[in-house]
């Protein structure tokens, strides 16, 4: 069974998708995901599933638009894609709040950068399902934009490393009673 993070696209933030985290719990559960866990009201979510990537977002996605009468989108990650996003941070001296990755469900284009003004002093880094963005000034104050052809869903390191952390505790739980 493997450990998976969702990362709900638009979720209170800015008053447009109110979902308290306790009914996407629920809602969760319904699917029949296992072990689910929130991450503050995001729309962050860690569960356990035998099932595929790409059936997980799709029951998720649909069950999600009949709760909410909305579209929202969902990416996904396994622990261990989640690890190396966390190693392969390009800006590991950058303030964690002060460094985003945009997650994507689908590879990048090599060429999705191109043509993206970089007047402003963040920095970005392309991978091949994420983009890495420092904004030394912080997100909020930051004029940067990316080319909206992918849909993606960004978060920091902070929520990022605690997504993890929080993911390495679910495993722990299941071996523990695995062993006994």
């Amino acid at each position: 069974m493997n450990t998976y993070i969702a990362l709900l696209r638009g979720i209170n933030v800015g008053g447009n998708t109110s979902f308290p985290m306790a009914d996407l719990r629920a809602l969760c559960n319904e699917i029949g995901l296992e072990d689910v866990r929130t991450h503050i009201q995001s729309g962050n979510v860690v569960f356990r599933s035998d099932r595929s990537e790409k059936e997980l977002i799709e029951k998720l996605e649909q069950a999600i638009e009949m709760k909410k009468q909305k579209n929202i989108p969902v990416v996904l990650r396994t622990l261990e894609e989640l690890e190396l996003v966390i190693k392969s941070n390009p800006f590991p001296d950058g303030i964690p709040s002060q460094v985003g990755v945009m997650f994507f469900v689908d590879p990048l284009p090599k060429d999705f950068l191109e043509g993206v003004n970089l007047t402003g002093p963040e920095e970005v880094v392309l991978r091949e399902r994420e983009i890495f963005i420092h904004y030394p000034n912080g997100m909020g104050r930051s004029k940067l934009k990316l080319p909206m052809s992918h849909i993606g869903t960004v978060r920091n390191i902070n929520t990022i490393s605690k997504l993890y952390a929080l993911s390495l505790r679910e495993l722990e739980i299941d071996e523990t009673a695995n062993r006994k």
